[in-house]
């Protein structure tokens, strides 16, 4: 499979002048929650998880929303970040950003979101996700209304938790018969949270029929399946961005 690195992507982007003249929307979903259940843990998004396709989306042209269950403010998972100046260039720019940091002080509670008014939604991950966005109906109608419409659904790592609640038409989950990829056991095994999570996202996955690929721990990893487009961990965040945008660029 196929990796650039964000720097690369983004240098394409440019160079090719697919950056310029677009049209598209795209809504990002993160998480509102900041805890790991009653473990006394702290979680948020992974900060990776969400600068590197936000800012790949804007170079691309593209117009982003940022979104949240409850709204309002939301977290960051604090192992994801460290104090400026000390973080990776692609979430210094991010933190810098005072679109991007006004859009993180005031994300719009999913509710008020239509996907009649995007062409994709994709969920960047962090641990809080699986406790607020498996359980939230209107995170399960975007997901749903997407999945109808025939419009990009992306996800990375736990992001894919914003999926597994969406049904088809049929009774069936969005993710039955589709090849899929999430944060994978072993990960989560590694990671040392595998007893505190509610549920282990590639289990889950297999359990709703979804044809489960993955790598070895923590390498890039993304898989696409029409229309959808799911990323194993934090380094596949620029597989995933790179796929939707090209998505996005071949409609």
């Amino acid at each position: 499979m196929r990796h650039e690195s964000f720097y690369e992507f983004r240098k394409s982007l440019l160079i090719t002048g697919k950056g310029k003249n677009m049209s598209k929307r795209v809504l990002i979903i993160v998480t509102s929650n900041g805890q790991m259940g009653a473990s006394g843990k702290t979680t948020g998004i992974w900060a990776e998880e969400l600068a590197v396709p936000y800012l790949s989306m804007v170079d691309a042209g593209f117009e982003v929303e940022i979104a949240s269950p409850l709204g309002g403010p939301v977290p960051f998972d604090p192992s994801s970040v460290k104090p400026r100046g000390g973080n990776d260039p692609v979430l210094e720019r991010f933190f810098a950003d005072e679109v991007a940091q006004g859009k993180m002080a005031d994300t719009l509670a999913v509710a008020g979101a239509r996907m009649d008014d995007f062409d994709a939604v994709m969920f960047p991950g962090g641990h809080g996700t699986m406790w607020d966005l498996p359980n939230d109906g209107e995170v399960t109608r975007i997901v749903e209304e997407a999945y109808r419409s025939d419009k990009i659904i992306g996800a990375v790592c736990h992001g894919i938790a914003g999926l597994v609640s969406a049904k088809r038409s049929d009774g069936r989950s969005i993710l039955h018969g589709k090849r899929v990829n999430s944060f994978t056991n072993e990960e989560e095994i590694a990671a040392g949270l595998d007893d505190v999570v509610p549920f282990k996202l590639e289990s889950r996955v297999r359990e709703l029929g979804g044809h489960f690929e993955k790598a070895a721990n923590f390498q890039p990893f993304a898989v696409r399946d029409g229309k959808l487009i799911t990323g194993q961990n934090p380094a596949s965040s620029a597989l995933v961005a790179e796929y939707v945008i090209e998505s996005l660029l071949s409609n």
